[in-house]
């Protein structure tokens, strides 16, 4: 390409450039750089005019940009092995103050780009030329094809897999032979169900040429999904407001849209309005983002990003780690760093906007997800799992009973081998809002819950239990021993109202009736009362009515008996203040602000839950067995 030192380019068969001189200013107003203040705004949403104006050299680039001046002869250098195109759309999306802005590394070309420090860089780093039954078709998968349609893109990024290609300025208005023939291999190949019609940019071609692949393509019968793989939405959206264009797409009936946002200050008003018009128009958009050192590679802007996919209706679908193509070394992170990004969005964003991450493999290896660990271990009987928070659970994976005989363990072994359910790390959000739920619960008469239960039969507090919100299974509310009266009143209430349809009110008898059995003995002082480990950590002698764990100085545990929450008078009438000590751990008295976490772990060992604590992993298993509590087999929930 001929570039004069004025910023003036010669005629080239891609499109005409822009004969205007760019001048120096200051950072663009809105989404513009000062230079194109002055164009009309139908100028400036007409793709023609964007592509025409678009910004192709160095000497360009120092009229708009910071350069630094050693820099400029090895930017210049830098064109002849690799085009640059910047429409003065995108171009306005850069801070043009920041050397390190996202928008700028992804189009702006570096002196880094030539600086090959390392080995592993390869000019078809996807060996798809070597999959290439005929020129242009890569065919890998059994089912898929690849087109690459044209060598031009409307912008060109910085990190390319296909740089190769791009320099490729062979003649395009007209079908070529190597064009009809992969038309032709693709309507023999009779296994292809999905072709990927890619470049370059496909929808930079004329509507023509555009029209002949698409009709050619829709009319092969067991072709059943065309993917046009475009940046069109991202860095000159403006083409996508040509109603021709969307009726050209649609009317074919198989194209499914795939786009490459990389970062949030991607995602405008004019790209919302080129999403949503292939949206509107039927045509399914996804997302393929690339994994970029310096552009994306935090949490926080993934999140930011993949959540602004979704408001415009595109779903994030790859996250791809950058290809090991010659001269994008620069933008490489490690992998870790993906898997980083990906555990911080499992959980914390909708499914909808979690993507996949995969390395496309050397050697033609094709796309290997590559993904958080959330299988920890395995037995024949069960699988321990873990999820987004941290907990991990014994999960049992078909209805074979346990026939093995729980051993005694501890930890990750105790979930697989013996008899515990989960281990949950301490101040986890989601049980502080069930606590803060459960202290919210209305005023209940349990003696009118009482005649119910006389009419209605009775109902499995574990129904109960689901009945009132939680998601716990059946059978999970504890059936605790040497149940009173006054426990059971409560319980059969809750019954009488999960059976009459009353979820709020059976919850709130349900969890009276578990929490009125407190692990003290009724005749050892201090029954009832949590012992206060700060207390007991800065060396001060424990109650002597403290209960203690089994085995431990050769105390056998108390038993079990009733604390009771209500006044004697009113035992069968539940209320907030009845509920709040346990559910916020901020009482007076016993469940005052020390002894929060004490009343977590008490809560836990009626549930036979381990709780991970910053001192270390306690666990309940012992306690319970010694207290003759939860015997079976069965799998705590």
């Amino acid at each position: 390409m001929q570039v004069s030192r004025n910023g003036a380019l010669a005629v080239e068969t891609e499109e005409p450039p822009s004969s205007e001189a760019p001048f120096a200013g200051q950072r663009g107003i809105g989404r513009r750089h000062p230079y194109w203040n002055h164009v009309p705004q139908e100028h400036w949403e007409d793709w023609r005019w964007q592509r025409q104006h678009a910004v192709r050299t160095t000497a360009q680039l120092a009229e708009l940009l910071p350069l630094p001046p050693e820099q400029i002869p090895a930017l210049e250098a830098l064109e002849t092995k690799y085009r640059m195109a910047i429409p003065p759309y995108y171009f306005s999306l850069i801070d043009v103050a920041d050397p390190a802005d996202p928008i700028r590394l992804q189009a702006v070309p570096s002196v880094l780009e030539d600086a090959h420090d390392s080995t592993v860089e390869l000019d078809d780093p996807l060996e798809e030329d070597k999959d290439s039954p005929v020129p242009g078709l890569t065919h890998r998968y059994p089912d898929r094809a690849l087109l690459v349609t044209t060598p031009v893109c409307s912008m060109y990024c910085r990190f390319c897999t296909r740089k190769r290609v791009t320099m490729d300025r062979e003649g395009w208005d007209a079908p070529s032979r190597d064009e009809e023939r992969m038309i032709e291999y693709v309507q023999k190949t009779t296994q292809i169900r999905d072709v990927i019609v890619s470049g370059g940019d496909p929808l930079t071609l004329p509507v023509g040429k555009l029209r002949w692949f698409i009709e050619n393509l829709a009319a092969i019968e067991h072709v059943d999904v065309i993917r046009l793989g475009s940046r069109v939405p991202v860095t000159l959206p403006q083409r996508l407001f040509d109603p021709e264009l969307i009726e050209l797409l649609r009317s074919a009936g198989k194209i499914w849209i795939q786009t490459h946002f990389n970062h949030p200050t991607e995602i405008t008003p004019e790209a919302e309005r080129a999403c949503r018009a292939l949206v509107n128009a039927g045509m399914p958009v996804s997302n393929h983002a690339v994994l970029l050192k310096g552009v994306n590679d935090s949490v926080e802007t993934m999140r930011n990003l993949v959540r602004n996919l979704l408001r415009i209706k595109v779903r994030p679908y790859y996250l791809f780690h950058c290809d090991p193509v010659t001269g994008a070394g620069h933008f490489r992170t490690s992998m870790w760093k993906g898997m980083e990004i990906i555990e911080g969005l499992r959980g914390h964003v909708s499914g909808l906007g979690v993507p996949t991450y995969v390395v496309d493999g050397v050697y033609g290896a094709g796309k290997i997800p590559v993904m958080p660990n959330y299988v920890l271990s395995a037995s024949d009987q069960a699988v321990i799992l873990r999820n987004y928070e941290g907990m991990i659970f014994r999960y049992a994976p078909d209805d074979r009973a346990n026939d093995a005989p729980p051993i005694e363990s501890t930890g990750v072994s105790n979930l697989l081998s013996g008899t515990g359910g989960r281990l949950m790390p301490e101040g986890n959000a989601r049980m502080v809002r069930r606590k803060q739920h459960d202290s919210a619960l209305p005023i209940v008469d349990a003696d009118a819950a009482n005649v119910a239960s006389a009419q209605a039969g009775s109902v499995h507090p574990g129904s109960v239990h689901a009945a009132n919100g939680h998601h716990s299974a059946a059978g999970a509310v504890p059936e605790a021993p040497n149940k009173t009266a006054a426990n059971s009143a409560a319980g059969n209430g809750a019954t009488a109202a999960a059976a009459t349809g009353h979820a709020e009110l059976a919850g709130a008898l349900a969890n009276e009736a578990f929490n009125s059995v407190a692990p003290a003995a009724a005749d050892t002082p201090g029954a009832g009362k949590p012992v206060d480990d700060a207390n007991r950590s800065n060396g001060e002698a424990k109650p002597s009515g403290a209960r203690h764990k089994a085995g431990t100085n050769g105390h056998k545990p108390a038993k079990p008996t009733v604390r009771r929450t209500t006044p004697a008078s009113n035992r069968n009438r539940l209320d907030r203040a009845s509920l709040a000590p346990l559910a916020n751990g901020h009482a007076d008295g016993p469940h005052s602000e020390p002894n929060r976490h004490h009343i977590q772990e008490e809560q836990l060992t009626l549930l036979d839950l381990p709780v991970m604590t910053p001192e270390g992993l306690k666990t309940n298993n012992g306690r319970r067995r010694a207290n003759g509590v939860g015997k079976s087999n069965k799998k705590e929930t």
